[in-house]
């Protein structure tokens, strides 16, 4: 199985050679195939290799790492000019690809964390030569520095693994043995808060958001696309791995700061300008979410995380594109410009209304489904949970229907009515992103761990 992931990115990797506009057909072509491929082929309970391994929480992340990266390709024929670099653009793209692969793959923690560190260096590249605002060297400075302030305390976490566990191989399954060390409680419950807290900076939840908004705003839409979809899951990924062999009070104290992130970033997004920060604001609420129903240790809360993880890569996914679609035709991501598209497209307000309703969470889309299952994980718990819930995700339900309200209602401005129409291209983009979000509701039973 290893060879379809190297055999198929080879060939994507070896069409960049290839002089022209046509190499941006053809590698989306390969991804594509690829991305049926592994949803075909890959089945969870499978060992690759000694150190790769794909189970019931990898399995969804791979499959949806092989959609979101051709997904990227098709979002990006705009973004790069004729005078510019495009095989390097897509060559940082495939790159980052590789490493996501790998990282959802591989069994060991060390090995995740070199594939996760990996691939901040092309997405580096992604933000700094490709943004679209003199802001993005900044942009990508806080992503550099937070990336690796967060890793100190994971570095720390491996390095206490080393002399705990005797051996530098510390597959998933062999951390089951560290609360059977003789060692006390307070020092496992430390490495266990360290190991946590290096993954909370990389989802990231309330708190550790500084450089999230940031890097979206600055970032091209392939960027924003792989950030928003993936990247920010390789956090979660982490923590599930590790949280499920701790049982420890401390937990349930994480998780309420997590869950009471989720409601003050909800407010946030409120008062938000600027349509990619909202939705940017909008990811760190919903990591929040994702953070503190993992952190309750039970299958329910586990497997509704994963749930979110999933829908919430592919709408975040979409909501970017269509950002970047009107900032594409206007030049502008301010809400009080970017408005009235219910005058210039018949298509566009219903692809944002889908979005919005993906978004928000409304029955029986994927991301109610793992709502349900967090909430359900934390009222077991304690019934206070059900009051920052509540909140959360009423607030949850204002913004997604604001983000509409300003882009789709309101009188044409005078330079919008100039503008291209809107491609087929873009079209079959945006149903690409919704598909698979009803498929889901076909077997949610895939995300449940």
């Amino acid at each position: 199985m290893l060879g379809v992931i190297i055999g198929s990115l080879f060939v994507s990797f070896s069409l960049l050679f290839i002089k022209g506009s046509r190499s941006w057909s053809l590698v989306s072509v390969s991804c594509i195939l690829f991305s049926f491929v592994s949803s075909l082929f890959f089945s969870s309970g499978r060992v690759v290799l000694s150190f790769f391994y794909i189970d019931n929480v990898s399995y969804p992340l791979i499959v949806l790492s092989s959609i979101i990266i051709f997904l990227c390709i098709m979002a990006s024929f705009n973004v790069v000019g004729s005078n510019t670099n495009i095989n390097g653009f897509l060559l940082s793209i495939l790159i980052i690809g590789l490493f996501l692969y790998f990282c959802f793959l591989v069994n060991t923690l060390v090995g995740y964390f070199i594939f996760f560190e990996s691939s901040v260096i092309p997405l580096l590249v992604l933000i700094a030569r490709w943004g679209s605002q003199k802001e993005r060297i900044q942009a990508s400075f806080y992503f550099v520095f937070y990336t690796l302030v967060g890793s100190f305390p994971l570095i720390i976490s491996l390095f206490s693994l080393y002399f705990i566990m005797d051996t530098s191989f510390m597959s998933f399954g062999s951390l089951v043995q560290v609360p059977h060390q003789n060692y006390s409680f307070s020092l496992i419950s430390i490495w266990w808060l360290f190991s946590v807290i290096g993954f909370l900076v990389k989802l990231p939840i309330y708190g550790f958001h500084l450089w999230l908004p940031k890097a979206h705003v600055e970032a091209p839409v392939a960027g924003s696309m792989l950030l928003a979809a993936l990247l920010l899951k390789l956090g979660g990924y982490g923590l599930i791995r590790i949280s499920g062999f701790i049982t420890s009070t401390l937990g349930y104290y994480v998780s309420t700061f997590c869950f009471w992130g989720s409601l003050v970033t909800s407010i946030i997004c409120l008062r938000q300008t600027d349509l990619k920060a909202l939705i940017a604001y909008s990811s760190v609420g919903h990591m929040s979410l994702v953070a503190g129903g993992i952190l309750l240790n039970t299958s329910w809360g586990v497997s509704g995380a994963l749930m979110l993880m999933v829908a919430h890569g592919l709408i975040s996914s979409c909501l970017f594109c269509l950002a970047n679609l009107i900032y594409e035709r206007s030049g502008s991501r301010t809400l009080k410009v970017t408005r009235g598209l219910k005058g210039l497209s018949v298509l566009m307000p219903i692809w944002w209304l889908l979005s919005c309703v993906f978004n928000l969470g409304l029955p029986p889309v994927p991301n109610f489904i793992g709502e349900i299952w967090v909430i359900i994980s934390a009222l077991s718990a304690s019934v206070l949970y059900i009051v920052i819930l509540g909140a959360s995700l009423v607030y949850s339900s204002i913004y997604s229907l604001f983000i509409f309200q300003k882009t789709c209602t309101g009188f044409v401005p005078d330079f919008f009515l100039n503008i291209s129409v809107f491609t087929p291209r873009e079209h079959c983009l945006v149903i690409l992103h919704l598909v698979p979000l009803i498929l889901i509701l076909g077997n949610p039973g895939i995300c449940f761990c």
